[in-house]
């Protein structure tokens, strides 16, 4: 796996790939295609920093840790929503950072923030770069310059505690760097966002990151158990206990704080052993509701398995349950995927009481065969979305959450807004992607031909759906975090007493608002 992202595209250059032709028949018919013309990404303009501030932060990484070349600072620009992409197809890098510093601790990470703060210069943490709602983009105005304070250098295992059960890790770590070290200890964090093979740990932690694996090993922050963050006023380091009463839980104003308030440089996460079997398989239900409650059945009874998704009747259709492939054989119905972790017996166990709660309920069991394929590609969607994009098709997704008394109303209202926005030729899928006692989350998926403007054409889709998601009482996001994007809906969902609170913990922690302007704090 390349460890850089192309700039204009999701993930390793060497996996893009054009629409196969079967598929790529089916997109023309329903939306009609075109070949987007390729944009070469042009020169950026000189870097704003002069050379008495490049090397005074020089003097505190290494020379060879500071880079302005354009490559480098290219790789750097934004994250990777559609509207990011859109914008470095059509040439605009405009967000580009003036210079990419690359501390190698905590100690540094602090030296370069206190810098900042000397110079007058915006920080933008950067880990994996997979942000889907402008969480890089720094507000420039007001400072001399923007540096992307990028974590690769941070990529140890710090820590393993096997009687605890618990493990440090660095935050430039990414997914499979986390994973593969320690299951040289015999473990797993068992967190798999879509965004997996480049996203960082120190991200997980800042967007409060959920995996697809959620129902089994939780969310990442109800993974963490202690950290420590670099803030320009002094470190901080939390986590003496697995749980205390000594206050409000501290950790939670850094968790999901995306980088606003200080830069995580260590996190102690909750871990489990490697699992000896792992078995996915699929199941099928009448309706969307149907299944849904079937769902609700399995969470409130204590007996989700480690993984559980479902498709509603569109998604099923077209076989975006099957994130490798559009088209394919259309089925009536809804797809679940249900997926078990662990060791044999305790698999076995689980499997098995699942099976008869779905069973009594009416859900037809299907085999392994549909789980396997999701497993397959459970990481190959934005691949996808770059494919459409490239024959003139619009592709995005958005997010939220409820809980499950009001389910019913936040699906059909968000997915009116979707369709009343885009028109015709569009398509909206959804499915449940991460579930509780109490509610779940709801992923949804569109498709549109592309118009002239489309960065307009979406922002009207984003604002219709987002308005709908806060008028039916929804979060307004349950895992790509807040950004620049949902920030006039989030203050919406907090209120302004809460927003004052978020300000007030700014002003305190960052006085001089180097860290990450304009992002999260309305």
């Amino acid at each position: 796996m390349n460890e850089e992202m192309h700039p204009s595209r999701w993930g390793d250059p060497a996996r893009a790939a054009a629409l196969p032709d079967a598929t790529r028949g089916l997109v023309e018919m329903v939306f009609g295609v075109y070949d987007r013309p390729a944009v070469d990404h042009p020169t950026l303009p000189p870097s704003a920093l002069g050379a008495d501030l490049l090397a005074g932060l020089a003097a505190i990484v290494g020379a060879d840790q500071v880079r302005t070349d354009d490559e480098t600072r290219r790789l750097r620009t934004r994250g990777k929503s559609t509207p990011d992409l859109l914008r470095a197809r059509s040439g605009d890098l405009g967000d580009a950072p003036d210079a990419v510093v690359r501390p190698g601790d905590h100690d540094e990470v602090a030296s370069v923030l206190a810098f900042a703060v000397e110079h007058r210069l915006a920080v933008v943490p950067f880990g994996g770069g997979t942000s889907v709602t402008g969480g890089l983009v720094a507000r420039r105005a007001g400072f001399v310059g923007v540096l992307s304070l990028d974590l690769v250098r941070m990529k140890r295992l710090l820590a393993v505690d096997h009687t605890s059960m618990t493990a440090t890790l660095e935050p430039g770590l990414r997914g499979p760097e986390a994973e593969a070290l320690l299951a040289a200890e015999g473990l797993t964090l068992g967190h798999y966002p879509q965004s997996w093979e480049f996203a960082s740990i120190g991200g997980f932690a800042a967007t409060r990151s959920s995996g697809q694996s959620s129902a089994g090993y939780g969310r990442f922050d109800a993974l963490v158990v202690g950290l420590s963050v670099a803030t320009p006023r002094g470190r901080v380091d939390l986590g003496s206990a697995p749980a205390n009463a000594a206050g409000p839980d501290l950790r939670q104003l850094f968790l999901g704080s995306e980088g606003t308030f200080g830069v995580i440089t260590s996190v102690t996460v909750r871990v489990r052993r490697l699992p000896a079997v792992k078995v996915y398989e699929g199941w099928r239900w009448p309706s969307f509701a149907d299944g849904a409650a079937a769902v609700r059945t399995l969470a409130q009874a204590g007996l989700l398995p480690t993984v559980i998704r479902l498709s509603d009747e569109a998604e099923t259709a077209i076989n975006l349950a099957d994130p490798a492939a559009v088209g394919g054989e259309g089925s009536a119905g809804c797809l679940m995927i249900t997926g078990y972790e662990g060791e044999q017996a305790a698999v076995d166990a689980k499997r098995a009481a699942v099976t008869a709660v779905l069973t009594g309920l009416g859900g037809d069991g299907t085999g392994t065969a549909a789980g396997e394929k999701w497993a397959h590609g459970r990481f190959d969607a934005p691949y996808l979305r770059d494919s459409m994009l490239d024959a003139g098709v619009l592709v995005e997704t958005l997010e939220t959450a409820t809980f499950w008394s009001n389910v019913e109303r936040l699906y059909a209202d968000v997915k009116a807004a979707l369709t009343a926005a885009l028109g015709d030729p569009s398509i909206v899928l959804c499915h449940i992607s991460h579930v509780y006692e109490t509610g779940c989350s709801l992923y949804f998926t569109v498709a549109a031909k592309e118009s002239a403007d489309p960065l307009a054409q979406w922002d009207k889709a984003k604002t219709a759906a987002s308005d709908a998601m806060i008028a039916a009482g929804a979060t307004i996001t349950h895992h790509h975090a807040v950004g620049t994007d949902h920030k006039p809906w989030f203050a919406q969902e907090v209120g302004p007493l809460g927003v004052s609170v978020l300000r007030a913990v700014k002003a305190d922690l960052d006085p001089t608002g180097i860290l990450n302007p304009g992002v999260l704090i309305p």
